[in-house]
């Protein structure tokens, strides 16, 4: 990860948005670039029924009602993360739309007879590292409580025979899981790298899993141009739906 993160968040307990607003003071984790990232570039395409597992504020799931006509689903297992989600879910403009569940993935695949497009995800990828003493903090950023075997075996049994897995990690991280899911017969079709600037290396992939090989669609997003907080023209391009000062 080249030591260097980029979040874009305010310092308070209130982000707004474009088309909504995002409240935070409940939350371990706040809005940032990673959420962001994923849930302004994700593949749509087609998309009638979607999973957001670990929706923590909401944010991907409002991002995701907001760029389609989706109906969607949004499981958040911590108590003060679910109570915000459904929060910021309820004010916003598409709470017809998205259903909030405090349920975790393992608990929600054993009881749902539901089928998914789309399986979204911004999960924990701290592996065999030390934990947080804040358990919501641990919870949200360690495999201990969302495996990439949760994540592949749910993938298997929620989605449609032509859905996706869609998902953001660090590169390492990236790589292992893009192994790991050719096991479970899910393939890499769409991957977008993404640099915190032009000479930096690679700190995250996006990347949409399906069941068909084919060849990989790769494209790269620079964040920012070199200098601290001025951002790139594509960054501004993939977030300018939502970003207000872009």
């Amino acid at each position: 990860m080249g030591g260097y993160t980029v979040y874009f968040f305010m310092t308070n307990d209130y982000f707004i948005f474009k088309q909504f607003s995002i409240k935070q003071e409940r939350t371990a984790f706040k809005v940032g670039t990673d959420g962001v990232l994923l849930g302004a570039s994700a593949d749509l395409s087609g998309a009638t029924n979607i999973l957001d597992i670990g929706t923590g504020t909401g944010l991907i799931a409002l991002m995701l009602a907001q760029r389609s006509k989706a109906e969607i689903t949004a499981l958040e297992p911590e108590e003060g993360s679910f109570i915000q989600a459904t929060e910021n879910i309820k004010d916003s403009p598409w709470n017809e739309r998205i259903t909030v569940f405090k349920y975790d993935l393992q608990a929600f695949t054993k009881l749902t007879n539901l089928k998914f497009d789309i399986l979204i995800t911004n999960p924990p990828y701290f592996r065999d590292s030390l934990l947080n003493p804040d358990d919501a903090k641990s919870a949200s950023r360690h495999t201990c409580s969302l495996s990439s075997y949760d994540i592949l075996d749910a993938s298997t049994n929620l989605l449609t025979v032509d859905g996706s897995l869609q998902l953001i990690l660090p590169y390492a991280e990236g790589t292992l899981f893009i192994a790991e899911a050719s096991q479970f017969g899910f393939f890499c079709t769409r991957i977008i790298k993404i640099k915190p600037f032009p000479t930096g290396g690679i700190i995250r992939l996006i990347m949409k899993f399906e069941r068909i090989k084919k060849p990989v669609s790769e494209s790269f997003i620079t964040i920012e141009t070199g200098t601290r907080h001025a951002y790139t023209e594509e960054y501004k391009e993939v977030t300018k739906a939502f970003y207000l000062k872009f």
